[in-house]
């Protein structure tokens, strides 16, 4: 990022000679080497050997000239996506065009589901997988290089995307043709085999001579990184009036210090980070998103960063409502730390990240990664951390106030971290603090306080039928599906694991599944409420009513008067927190956080279902 992504580029003379010769590939593996780009897996090289041949003979026409560009493998700024083929030039009216053509080897795809307008089911890398329709791959592709690229902004430079499923009879299309993907096919077309000639006319339209005004797609490449007007508007009119995002209290005093650091920043090119910190429903994600907005309106570089993609979902999906286009045109603004360890340093303006507690320090596949809050810090000359210690739950986290400070001076960031910079006002829980330091009493973290139970307005109920507890929130959900369950660490993964049809038995004949793992948007999916979360879908979330399955890792020793947690309940399938084979010390802690955070995912209420009947009667005696 800064510096040059495009792994291959050449003319399309020079590009027919490297894939007639039988060079394309060893030379795109090189390059991919040279550049230090993961990739090149014997699969991709095997894609390049195939599909490359068949794009060779689709711009196979003496009537596009040998000397337009071609570029293979190009890498979009901000995103990990690389683009599988462009070629670049200009139409019969000297208008500066690239076409974005999405390249796949499948013969066929099925629908996966009405509600699944992005989504496929092809047989790619070994097995049947659920991926992108091809067209709205294209589409967004063309969109985010629309949306950051100064040049073609300014220059006016059309992006035209199309895909081209080259082994695609046209008996097999029908799925890929099916009505819920209308707006990605009437943005970018979608070519099968029969239709090289289509293919050809389609790229003609836009591509007939060179480009006048050079090398375009080197000038795409190494031009400067600004957010386009039209993602500026399409923020601002999204948040217009969407009282979600609404800022109050301390956030909005915390809003202004950001914004006064930024001028500063910009001012002085000096690097500076703020430690924001602020419990369950402090409203982080809300101050989080504003600041996207206000730094975006401004033309800065700027991202929203979580680990978690179940954050990153559904704030997309709740800015864009249903509109299907702004999704695509906001999606690139939220991003993972993965792939950052790549960026050039201050390639952000500013960096944005939600649940801070969970960046890791190496995650598999980032090649170069080696932490993430030193990436974070690296790639950006105003960070911002938004940190709730109490929420890591598994041992891998290490989020913390002493890691970024840590990171920060070794990396020569000044850090602001004051009494202004704690989020105290609550406003999850229906606003009571007096929630929060009863769940702390209850699990006995910290010294007990005595707190007022008038002043807690929260709907907490304890069940003894897991079935009746179901029910109950059965009903809530059908007011407007803001209701959810979620569970510990406790239940295996049976269903994902091919051992059965369901994860999670309880007495009297309850049973339910696990959040499918292709549900990217379980908390706002209105099929999904039969099924239970788990906590890396459920945190950063919040729902009008939350019910929590407590497992047999925490349990009340009613002779002691204490919480016990046990980690050897954990189920063998958790491969993720760790717990299981941490010290006790560390299990116990990570298990409280754990229920800690999903007991407070509920605005409204909360409803609680123990398998332990000592923790339900000891919950009781508190209510």
């Amino acid at each position: 990022m800064g510096e040059d992504m495009i792994v291959y580029s050449a003319t399309k003379a020079q590009f027919n000679d490297d894939v007639n010769l039988n060079k394309i590939s060893d030379i795109i593996l090189q390059n991919l080497r040279e550049k230090n780009v993961s990739g090149g897996q014997l699969a991709e090289y095997n894609s390049w050997q195939n599909s490359l041949h068949f794009m060779r003979a689709a711009i196979d026409d003496p009537e596009i000239p040998g000397d337009v560009e071609v570029a293979v493998e190009y890498q979009i700024p901000r995103t990990s996506k690389r683009v599988d083929f462009m070629i670049a030039g200009a139409d019969k009216d000297s208008r500066s065009n690239v076409v974005v053509v999405e390249l796949k080897q499948w013969e066929k795809a099925e629908k996966v589901d009405d509600l699944m307008q992005h989504s496929v089911r092809a047989f790619t890398g070994g097995a049947k997988r659920i991926v992108n329709h091809p067209s709205y791959q294209a589409y967004a592709y063309a969109t985010f290089i629309k949306n950051s690229s100064e040049q073609v902004q300014d220059e006016r430079i059309g992006i035209w995307p199309c895909a081209y499923l080259h082994n695609c009879s046209p008996t097999y299309r029908t799925p890929l043709d099916d009505v819920i993907y209308k707006t990605w096919l009437e943005e970018a077309p979608l070519f099968d085999k029969s239709q090289t000639l289509k293919l050809r006319s389609f790229i003609k339209q836009f591509i007939t001579k060179r480009s006048s005004s050079g090398k375009l797609l080197y000038k795409i490449d190494n031009g400067r990184i600004r957010p386009s007007k039209a993602l500026q508007d399409y923020l601002v009119s999204l948040m217009k009036g969407n009282e979600e995002f609404l800022l109050l209290d301390d956030q909005a005093v915390v809003f202004d210090m950001c914004k006064k650091i930024m001028d500063q920043c910009l001012k002085d090119l000096k690097k500076r980070t703020i430690i924001i910190q602020g419990g369950p429903g402090t409203g982080k994600s809300v101050l989080a998103v504003n600041l996207l907005k206000e730094f975006i309106t401004k033309g800065l570089n700027a991202s929203y960063c979580t680990k978690n993609s179940a954050p990153r979902e559904a704030y997309q999906r709740l800015l864009a409502k249903s509109d299907l286009k702004a999704q695509v045109n906001i999606k690139q603004l939220f991003r993972s730390p993965f792939g950052l360890s790549n960026a050039a340093p201050n390639f952000f303006d500013c960096l944005i990240i939600d649940e801070t507690h969970r960046l890791v320090a190496k995650m598999y596949g980032d090649w170069n990664g080696e932490n993430q809050v030193k990436e974070c810090l690296n790639s950006s000359l105003f960070t911002v951390f938004l940190l709730d210690e109490n929420q890591q739950i598994t041992t891998k986290d290490i989020g913390s106030v002493a890691e970024i400070k840590k990171w920060a001076s070794a990396l020569g960031s000044q850090v602001i971290m004051n009494d202004d910079t704690v989020l105290r006002s609550q406003f999850r829980c229906n606003g009571s603090d007096q929630y929060i330091q009863f769940l702390n009493n209850i699990l006995q973290i910290g010294e007990p306080v005595d707190i007022d139970k008038g002043e807690m307005r929260f709907d907490m109920r304890v069940f003894d039928d897991p079935n009746e507890f179901r029910d109950a929130l059965r009903e809530i959900n059908k007011i407007n599906n803001k209701a959810r369950m979620v569970a510990g660490y406790c239940y295996d993964w049976n269903v994902k694991n091919d051992r059965g049809d369901y994860d999670i038995y309880l007495e009297n004949g309850f049973k339910a599944q696990w959040n499918l793992a292709t549900d990217k948007v379980w908390a706002i999916n209105p099929k999904s409420f039969e099924q239970v979360g788990c906590i890396h879908t459920a945190q950063g979330l919040e729902f009008d009513y939350v019910g929590v399955i407590i497992g047999q890792d925490l349990r009340y020793d009613p002779i002691a008067g204490t919480i016990v947690t046990d980690r050897s309940k954990i189920s063998k399938d958790d491969n993720s927190s760790g717990i299981r084979t941490a010290r006790d010390d560390i299990a116990e802690r990570l298990i409280k956080n754990t229920y800690k955070t999903l007991l407070t995912r509920g605005q409204k209420g909360c409803f609680v279902y123990c398998e332990d009947k000592a923790l339900a009667e000891h919950i009781r005696s508190f209510l």
